[in-house]
């Protein structure tokens, strides 16, 4: 067990780091302020969070490594590598020969000398110096085996401990499959009103350990929707056991056997969310969640990159 008896995920990969199943995530839409950041990362590690997750695209990477170093600094921490930090390679750089300078790059502005986990943000490339979103014609066919060699090439260097993707369907991890190194991570769209069943048992019969980010719906202007803490049938479990809406959709997923990143920066529900390993969901209420009507959160422009 970790720091506050957050429980850990052991990964495929030799050298890395055992994984804590809850994690705070920095994406947010509209972007966040790197004062935010900080402060939230400093919080979360004075309450005993070991996991961070960030990407290019969030725009957060800088903010994050400054609060590592803050927290080195500020004793929180005796070492980086009582941390386990989270990155991800943005579409314009899903090219073989751009995702070891894209890295670099990642890690020159987090100073950091490696990741514990870099992932494939999306299942598609689009053209380099693109700005988001992406023109129809600037989207372009992936080519899966280039970026997964040179995902390989960046774990081999020691830049990464272990690799993965996010946001890949079946049919798109089926393409990593038949490659040489199918062992990886999976980070997706998963809570109550999207349970990913299709998905999960792929995973596991394949060996790919799963994350899942908006865990608690995460409504904001690109995505997400209200459905998780507004569901009437977590409402009344919720009710019944004196916990909140969100502790019993994070409880579900931890019964799962996935990784949880959430993204809040509210220090009063960052603890509450630490309170969720010393419980469990009954039977009953596990089905009644299984029941609820799935319905995934709205990305239009992601509908683009991935189909």
């Amino acid at each position: 067990m970790a720091v506050q008896g957050i429980p850990e995920v052991t990964l495929n990969s030799s050298n890395a780091k055992n994984m804590p199943v809850l994690g705070l995530g920095t994406g947010s839409s509209p972007f966040l302020a790197p004062e935010s950041v900080m402060k939230a990362v400093l919080e979360a590690i004075e309450l005993g969070y070991r996991m961070f997750d960030t990407a290019t695209f969030y725009q957060t990477e800088e903010a994050l490594g400054e609060a590592i170093s803050q927290a080195l600094s500020l004793g929180l921490i005796k070492s980086r590598d009582e941390v386990f930090i989270t990155s991800k390679l943005w579409c314009t750089d899903n090219h073989g020969d751009r995702v070891l300078p894209a890295l670099r790059n990642t890690l020159q502005i987090m100073k950091l000398e490696y990741l514990d986990q870099y992932l494939i943000h999306f299942p598609a490339s689009v053209k380099p110096g693109v700005l988001f979103p992406p023109k129809l014609e600037d989207v372009v066919p992936m080519d899966t085996k280039s970026v997964w060699t040179a995902m390989e090439e960046c774990q081999t260097l020691g830049l990464t401990k272990s690799i993965g993707v996010s946001n890949f369907t079946c049919k798109k991890l089926a393409d990593l499959v038949s490659l040489p190194y199918p062992s990886v991570s999976v980070i997706v769209e998963m809570n109550p009103t999207w349970q990913q069943g299709k998905l999960r048992e792929f995973c596991q019969a394949n060996g790919m350990k799963i994350a899942a980010y908006s865990p608690l719906g995460a409504a904001g202007a690109f995505w997400g929707t209200k459905g998780v803490l507004e569901s009437v049938i977590l409402m009344e479990i919720a009710k019944s056991k004196g916990k909140s809406v969100a502790q019993v959709a994070l409880r579900w997923a931890y019964e799962q056997g996935i990784v949880i990143v959430f993204r809040s920066f509210n220090k009063e529900r960052l603890k509450q969310y630490l309170q969720i390993f010393d419980w469990e969901l009954s039977d009953e209420e596990s089905k009644k969640i299984a029941e609820i009507p799935q319905s995934r959160a709205n990305l239009c422009w992601l509908e683009v990159l991935v189909r």
